[in-house]
């Protein structure tokens, strides 16, 4: 029996754990920059070391760190309100059409954020026989209020201490410009967050009736084409995210708009790094018709 070996084994243990740290102490000795640490880890990725997905979400943390809640919030006119004397019929049509389990109530505009109500809070309510006698304060809890320039790694930390999901954005004037959510923050790491409620991934065009579509970025152009019976050049590229991207000249915001043809084209989901899904509208070739 060789009793050397266990002493062996820890030298040898010993010893890897050294040259990694040697080696770590002198990559971190190169490094200046976040641009630099990028290049590393993408020739990393290059090796096949890291795997595509796990050098996105490197990127994304890093990225987090510069981005603003203004970036990434829900815009204004985009925000799935409830109004403080709302009867029980519009709540819960309004909770089921949408499928949000948070929502904020507003007084008589939509400055005046009166609290927060959660869908879940309302099942008793709902379980009742009785409907009419609802009173909404008793369900509201207390509204967050953030800046719009507030440092997503710094909301995603107050988020988790307070355990909180959703805030509400107001602008320096103090009204209210947009609601921001933790899984808007968590998308711009790890990407978008597919849940029950959004489109399938094989179904990449979806019709809403009366000319209005969602369609999947990533819907090729000849796909488009043949559906919409429209005539997108693929010359340059190969989706039809690819030409929405291209028209706006920079990454577009959800809710955001442009017109191409006889199509109006809306932003409905999007990241830093590629559109997802955009709301096809058909409009008259007057541009008059848009809905």
């Amino acid at each position: 029996m060789n009793n050397d070996r266990p002493a062996k084994t820890a030298t040898f243990k010993s010893s890897s754990r050294n040259l990694l740290k040697r080696i770590a102490q002198a990559l971190i000795g190169d490094i200046t920059t976040k641009s630099q640490l990028m290049e590393i880890l993408r020739d990393v990725h290059a090796r096949n070391v890291i795997s595509s997905e796990t050098l996105s979400m490197i990127e994304g943390v890093m990225e987090v760190t510069d981005m603003q809640v203004r970036e990434v919030m829900v815009p204004r006119s985009q925000m799935i309100i409830i109004e403080h004397d709302a009867n029980a019929e519009t709540i819960l049509n309004c909770i089921i059409e949408s499928a949000h389990s948070r929502f904020p109530v507003i007084g008589d505009n939509r400055d005046d954020i009166e609290g927060i109500i959660l869908a879940k809070d309302m099942l008793n309510f709902f379980a009742k026989e009785d409907h009419k006698s609802l009173d909404l304060k008793e369900y509201m809890r207390p509204a967050v209020f953030i800046p719009e320039s507030k440092r997503l790694n710094v909301l995603l930390r107050d988020f988790r201490a307070n355990r909180n999901h959703m805030a509400l954005v107001v602008d320096e004037y103090g009204g209210v410009s947009g609601l921001v959510t933790i899984e808007d923050v968590l998308e711009e790491i790890v990407g978008e967050i597919e849940d029950e409620h959004d489109i399938e991934e094989d179904s990449r065009i979806t019709s809403h009736g009366e000319g209005v579509y969602t369609v999947q970025a990533l819907t090729e152009i000849d796909e488009f084409n043949r559906f919409f019976k429209s005539d997108f050049n693929n010359n340059k590229f190969d989706t039809i995210g690819g030409i929405i991207m291209n028209a706006f000249g920079y990454m577009p915001q959800r809710g955001e708009e442009i017109e191409l043809g006889n199509f109006l084209f809306r932003v409905t989901r999007a990241d830093h790094r590629r559109i997802h899904s955009v709301r096809v509208i058909r409009v008259a070739v007057t541009g008059s018709s848009r809905s």
